[in-house]
This record gives C-alpha cells, structure tokens and sequence, in this order.
C-alpha cells in the first residue's frame, strides 16, 4: 500500500506542476480579456491554490505515507481524501461536457486518463481506510 501513496504521491506533484503550464496552454492572456477584474484573479488565484494543494497533498503521500497507513490520524486523512477525490471523479462525468473532449482524440485521452486516475486515487485511499476500520 506504501508504494502506491507514493506514486499518488508523485504523481499529484507533477500534475501540480503541470498547472504552472495552463495559462500559456489555455490562452488565458487572449480567453481572460472579457472578464471582469475580480473574476480573471479568481481564476487565476484558484488555479493556484489548486495546484498549491495538490501538491501538498503529493508530498503527504511521500512524506508520510506509512502514518496514514499506519496511524488513526492518517487514515482519518486516507478516508477524507478518498471522499475528495471521488467527489473530483463524479466532477468529471458530472460536471464538464462531453462536448469538451468527445470527438477530440487527444481530449478524449486526457478525459480517460484522468478518469483512470481519480479511480485509481479514490480505490487506494479508500482502501488505505478500510484495511484498518474494516477488517
């Protein structure tokens, strides 16, 4: 279980640094124009913290992945980042469009991939919680 909280772990940190990537890639200098003030800086602050926290949490999972393993405290932690990120897995079938990548070879590759990896990161913190509280 060590090894996969620190793939998760490594992953997450460089999904985190992939977002350093995004205005460039989305054309947020040209897309942001037509936004007022307040909402252009709150795209571009969440974005951020977005990335911020999810690199927190990769480096949790590198750091400390036997306390969560091992600790009540962690598996507390395993058990509310597994609600998090099924919520984020729901997100990407509930919350954007199919319109975003249907049709589109290389969004409907990302789309997957990233489906694949919320699966997979929601099934190993879960797992992570039931191995102690549920056996």
């Amino acid at each position: 279980m060590e090894v996969h909280l620190k793939i998760i772990g490594s992953l997450f940190v460089i999904l985190s640094l992939l977002h350093i990537g995004f205005p460039k890639y989305f054309g947020w200098k040209e897309q942001l124009k037509s936004l007022s003030i307040i909402n252009r800086q709150m795209m571009q602050v969440h974005t951020f913290f977005v990335a911020f926290a999810v690199f927190l949490i990769g480096i949790l999972c590198l750091r400390y992945s036997s306390e969560l393993i091992t600790t009540p405290f962690g598996n507390d932690i395993a058990l509310g980042l597994g609600i998090f990120w099924t919520i984020r897995l729901l997100i990407q079938f509930f919350g954007y469009s199919y319109k975003l990548w249907k049709g589109k070879p290389f969004e409907t590759t990302i789309h997957i991939l990233f489906s694949l990896l919320w699966i997979y990161v929601s099934i190993i913190f879960f797992w992570v919680y039931y191995d102690i509280h549920c056996k």
